[in-house]
Parts: structure tokens; C-alpha cells; sequence
């Protein structure tokens, strides 16, 4: 999902590159969208039941913030049930519920729950279909989960829901939560004839009865409750088609008739780029239906499954919501702490048709701009704590879900390459188990590591599980012209990983123009390499084309005299009765200092400058101390 703007929100969006900035206005919308529910998490009392069929009857004008509704539910019990409740909002009324024709005792609550009492107790294993007609105005709160608002110079009414991640049972009576979802649905819109209706699914008809007109909507893949939306307005609709290797279906443009021109103009690339996530992942996962676009009140927009809801047609946008109906919506994130396996994913789809469409340098810059933004701070996971979920700004954090989401994937894409990366993704998404249901981060390491044979629980526990980044400082000599010596030191950025383990990219340039490129598997700090070369190295650069997140580490130290270390790190007093003091140089940091008697045992260790070594014995000791350059050795007397 991604939902930002509103009038108050002014930008400007590049039509052809879904920026840094945009991802964050994309995050606080959605966060702010889901402010108003996100107390409510799932709910214990609706565990007891799969809910399997919906009809969801509803009577609307979008000149007016009401709705009328009909829903029938059909279920199968889970255990022997004697009731079954239902999320919906207290300000909704319910003026009946039945069970086969039969009228049935129901009650409301304040803690947005309609609880009904069953005809007879519904034995494990066994199906039956309630009807619940209600009605009411949704209470507004700002950013909506159902919206009646105007669009255009003549103000023309629209009414539109956006129900991610708790919104939907502002408006209708549904079960709420990432653990069911629903086969099948039905959609029955009723609303002045004069606008036009949609919703998910494919439309199967509309009829025209006096002033009103019904249009009916069917979808058949199973969908959660905060994926089911509907808009109604005076909208203008267009098509594409999507080849589909000769199985076509259309997407379906609902426009505002002020904005058709520019969304013909904007939309057909939905085309090429359906194509290329259709050629990289399979099949476009409800392809039997149609995909579409339909215009609202946004600035952003929401990947309702087979109809995105759009506040504009920017490429950006186009991309990121069609890729969440592969991830996201084929595929839904198991708990909101995964939620990067949604937006993570479909932020790096957003970056893939960028290196689709405008080429490597273009894919670099943006590569770039995500990584400035997550090492902006020195904390945060990509995967979230329990306490976490009920942090609104957390759980949609453009930082930590959406980019370094995203470039967590394109690292793991560099360290498998292309032909297992996208050979894993594409069996993720076509899980038998997990397809059409719901996935947790230990899936996909399970596919990643099927297609490559690599062990990630290191990388995973690194970059997914813990905190912050790398910083690098590298030294390097060309003892001859054949060969080169590199040092990796590396400091962390949070404490929660003592040492990132990662896939280096360096590039060596000539003096004569020659240029290398290779990788380094860096598994510890303070790790040599030797490579070979057949040229004078002039320069080194570490990760030139920004494929690894990591900060400050633009410069790198040319080394011709082995001493650097040596004259940049000074003890006194040497022998020393009770203090040791360590200096160094500004531009070495110390991580630790490591005392050893002449038997090679460690007998003292500090992170501290300066060592308090009273109670040691006196003789002769070696010390150790570790900084970002290397380590540095020196001889010391105790007496």
C-alpha cells in the first residue's frame, strides 16, 4: 500500500522514477491511514471460524457518508460454536441478523464487536451462512477507511474505502485480522444511476431500477478483509490488454472525466511493466479477473487486489501497487511484523522498472538515494519486535520496511545472483502452501536458500532480525605489480550486531585507465585478501555501484608504508606501574584493547584508552589493540 498526500501535501513527482522521497510520503500515509485502528490488532474471538463466502450488498451515494448493507457470511466452524462475532465499528447499527430465514439474537459492543447467537451450536467441522443487514455513517477520522468527498471544478461527489490495516469494519461487519481469507465474494453496489461503481473482481452486470443502479461484482481468489474496497463516482473508463501469452485480460481504468486525458497518457505503461513482473515472477496472479487502476481522493494509492486505487499516475506509483498483487496480495505478509515482505518488495519492484526501463546508471542513483536514507540513522530492523506492531510509524517506516526492505533484497540478490535470486522469488510466490495465503520472513529464507544452497541465517540475522549498518575503513599496498593487499575494518552502527558479514564490492583503477571489479567475501574484521593484478593500481573504490548498505566509507587509505599503524598509535608510560594510556590519531578509532602474558593467555580486556593494569603482575606483557585501521602490537612492562 501507499497512501500519502491530500491537499495539504505539496509534490513533485517524477513521472518516470518512483523517488526517495516519494517512498516516504507513500510510508507516512499509510501510517497516518492507520492510525485510527491500529489498537484494535487481530481479535481472539474471531479465531474460531474460516470464513469462506461473502455477499456484501451495499447502498451508497457518495454525496452522502452513509452506507446500507446486506451481508451474508457463509463459515465453517473451527470448534463447537454457540455464537460467532464479527468486527464492526459500534457506531454502525445492526437492525437484523438471520439464519436460514430465521430471526437471531445478536448484541454490540464497545469494543467494536457484533456478537450473535446461533440457532443451534455449530459443530466443529460444519458450515452455515448468516445475513446482517446494518446501517449507519462511518465515523470520520481524518484519513478514512470510508471517504465521501468531491473531485473536480464542478465538485462532483466520490465515495471510496481504504481499509489497511483495521479499517474495514468501520464500514461493513467482516473478520479482521492476517489468519482468513475469504474465497469467494460478491459485491452488489447500489447507487444513483448518473456514477459509476467499482470494486474487486470482474463486473458481471448492472441494472437500472428507477433512480439507482446496481452493478455486481465477482471475485474469486481468495482476499483478506482490508483488500475489499469500492469507489463510486462519475468516473470515465478506458482498457488496456494484456497479451498474456493468448490468455488476454484487460486493465481497467476508472478516471475522473477532468483527468482522462493525462491518464491515457500515463497508464499504457502498465503494460510493459506487467509484462516484465509477469516474465520475472509468473503469471499475474488473478489473471482470470482483470487488473485496473481506479482514481480517489489520495495523493498515493492502495493495492486493493485487482483495482489499485490511484491519487495520481506516476510510473512510481503504477509500479509499486501492481507489484503488490503479487506480494502482498497473492501472497500476504503472516503479522505485521513481516511487513516488509509487502512493502519491501514492492518497493524494490519499483526500483526493478527503473533498471528495466531507464537502465543501470538511472537503477545506481536510486540505489544510492535509499541507501543515504537508511543509514540517515544508526538504527533498526527491517523486521519488527512484538512491541513494534503497535507502533504506527514503525510498522510503516520508509526507512526500515520500505527502502532498506528493499535493499536488503537487492543485496541478497547480489550474494545469490540473478539466475537463483529470481529462481527462488519465483518459487516463493508459487508455493503451494503459501500461494493465495500468508507468508513469514522464514519462508522466503526457506526459498532463498533451497535455490542457492547458501546458508542465510548469518545474513538473515544481520540485515533482517538486528540493527544499523556497517561503516568500512579499508588499507591497501601493491607490494608489486602483480598482486594487491586489502584490509576490510569494519565498525557497526548499532550494538545489536557485533560484526555484518556481507559481499564487498571493490573496483581498482589504473594509472593507465584499467579497470577491475571483484567482490570480497568479508566474514570477519580485520580480514586480509591478496588479488591478483596485472597493472599499477592508482586508486581503490569501495562499493562504486552502492549495492551494499553501508556508510562512510567513500575514501579509502592508500598504504606504501607497513608503519602507518605503528606511528599513528603511541603508549605511555612504557614500563608503567598502574596506567597505561593509548593515543591515537583522529582518524583511527579504537574497538578494543587485549593484554597477553608471555604463555599467549589474554589476562585483560577494555574498550577504554586508558588501563588500569594495578593488580596484574609485574613482567612483560604484549598488547594487543584493535582499530578500524587493523590491529596494532607493542611489547609492555608492568613494575
Amino acid at each position: 500500500m501507499n497512501r500519502f498526500g491530500i491537499v495539504l501535501f505539496l509534490f513533485f513527482i517524477n513521472a518516470y522514477a518512483t523517488t526517495s522521497q516519494e517512498i516516504i510520503k507513500i510510508a507516512e500515509a499509510e501510517a497516518k491511514s492507520a492510525a485510527s485502528k491500529i489498537h484494535f490488532k487481530e481479535n481472539p474471538n474471531t479465531s474460531n471460524y474460516d470464513i469462506t463466502y461473502h455477499k456484501l450488498e451495499f447502498s451508497v451515494d457518495p454525496a452522502v457518508a452513509d452506507i446500507a448493507g446486506k451481508v451474508t457470511t457463509t463459515f465453517t466452524a473451527l470448534e463447537n460454536l454457540a455464537t460467532i462475532t464479527f468486527d464492526l465499528d459500534d457506531v454502525l447499527v445492526v437492525s437484523s441478523v438471520t439464519q436460514n430465514g430465521n430471526s437471531l439474537s445478536f448484541s454490540q459492543n464497545s469494543a467494536d464487536e457484533l456478537v450473535i447467537t446461533l440457532q443451534n451450536t455449530l459443530n466443529q467441522g460444519n458450515a452455515t451462512s448468516v445475513v446482517i443487514e446494518y446501517n449507519g455513517t462511518p465515523i470520520s477520522k481524518g484519513f478514512d477507511s470510508f471517504t465521501a468527498s468531491t473531485h473536480g471544478p464542478d465538485s462532483t461527489p466520490i465515495l471510496s474505502t481504504l481499509s489497511e490495516p483495521y479499517g474495514a469494519l468501520d464500514w461493513w461487519p467482516c473478520k479482521q485480522d492476517l489468519n482468513d481469507k475469504i474465497d469467494v465474494i460478491d459485491i452488489y453496489i447500489t447507487a444513483p444511476k448518473q456514477y459509476t461503481a467499482v470494486a474487486n473482481g470482474l463486473e458481471q452486470s448492472t441494472v437500472i431500477s428507477s433512480e439507482n443502479k446496481t452493478t455486481h461484482f465477482k471475485h474469486q481468489y481468495p482476499i483478506p478483509a482490508y483488500l475489499i474496497a469500492i469507489a463510486v463516482t462519475n468516473y470515465k473508463t478506458y482498457s488496456h490488454t494484456v497479451p498474456n501469452n493468448g490468455n488476454p485480460f484487460p486493465i481497467v481504468n476508472y478516471v475522473y472525466p477532468e483527468s482522462l486525458t493525462s491518464a491515457q497518457n500515463s497508464t499504457g505503461i502498465t503494460v510493459d511493466i506487467m509484462n516484465h513482473f509477469i516474465n520475472l515472477f509468473g503469471n499475474y496472479p488473478f489473471e482470470n479477473e482483470k487488473y485496473g487502476h481506479a482514481q480517489f481522493g489520495w495523493g498515493g494509492g492502495m493495492e486493493h487486489t485487482t483495482v489499485s486505487f490511484m491519487g495520481n499516475f506516476s510510473r512510481g506509483l503504477i509500479a509499486h501497487e501492481l507489484a503488490h498483487q503479487w506480494f502482498g496480495n497473492k501472497i500476504t505478509c503472516g503479522s505485521w511484523k513481516d511487513i516488509w515482505l509487502n512493502e519491501g518488495f514492492a518497493t524494490y519492484l519499483s526500483g526493478i522498472t527503473i533498471e528495466h526501463l531507464d537502465g543501470d546508471i538511472a537503477f545506481k542513483n536510486w540505489r544510492n538515494s535509499y541507501i543515504n536514507s537508511i543509514t540517515s540513522l544508526t538504527d533498526g530492523a527491517v523486521y519488527l519486535t512484538e512491541n513494534e506492531t503497535i507502533n504506527v510509524s514503525r510498522i510503516f517506516s520508509s526507512r526500515l520496511s520500505y527502502k532498506k526492505g528493499a535493499m536488503v533484497l537487492h543485496m541478497l540478490r547480489k550474494k545469490l545472483g540473478d539466475t537463483n535470486f529470481f529462481t527462488a522469488i519465483k518459487n516463493y510466490i508459487s508455493d503451494p502452501i503459501l500461494e493465495y495465503g500468508y507468508a513469514k520472513t522464514i519462508d522466503l529464507l526457506a526459498h532463498l536458500e533451497a535455490s542457492s544452497d547458501l546458508e542465510l541465517d548469518e545474513f538473515f540475522n544481520d540485515w533482517v532480525y538486528n540493527q544499523g549498518y556497517p561503516s568500512y575503513h579499508i588499507i591497501w599496498s601493491q607490494p608489486n605489480a602483480n598482486s594487491i593487499n586489502i584490509q576490510l575494518n569494519q565498525t557497526q552502527s548499532h550494538p545489536s550486531v557485533s560484526f555484518f558479514e556481507a559481499n564487498v564490492p571493490i573496483r581498482l583503477k589504473g594509472t593507465n585507465g584499467e579497470v577491475v571489479d571483484f567482490v570480497l567475501n568479508n566474514i570477519n574484521n580485520g580480514q586480509t585478501f591478496i588479488e591478483t593484478t596485472n597493472f599499477t593500481v592508482n586508486s581503490l573504490e569501495f562499493d562504486p555501484e552502492f549495492h551494499l548498505i553501508s556508510r562512510e566509507n567513500r575514501s579509502t587509505l592508500h598504504l606504501d608504508n607497513k608503519n602507518f599503524i605503528t606511528q599513528n598509535i603511541s603508549l605511555h608510560p612504557n614500563p608503567v606501574n598502574t596506567f597505561l594510556k593509548i593515543k591515537t590519531a583522529k582518524n583511527i578509532k579504537m574497538i578494543s584493547a587485549i593484554l597477553y602474558n608471555t604463555l599467549g593467555q589474554q589476562v585483560f580486556k577494555s574498550n577504554h584508552k586508558q588501563l588500569n593494569i594495578s593488580e596484574l603482575r609485574n613482567g612483560i606483557y604484549h598488547l594487543k589493540v584493535m582499530t578500524d585501521y587493523g590491529a596494532y602490537h607493542k611489547k609492555i612492562v608492568k613494575n
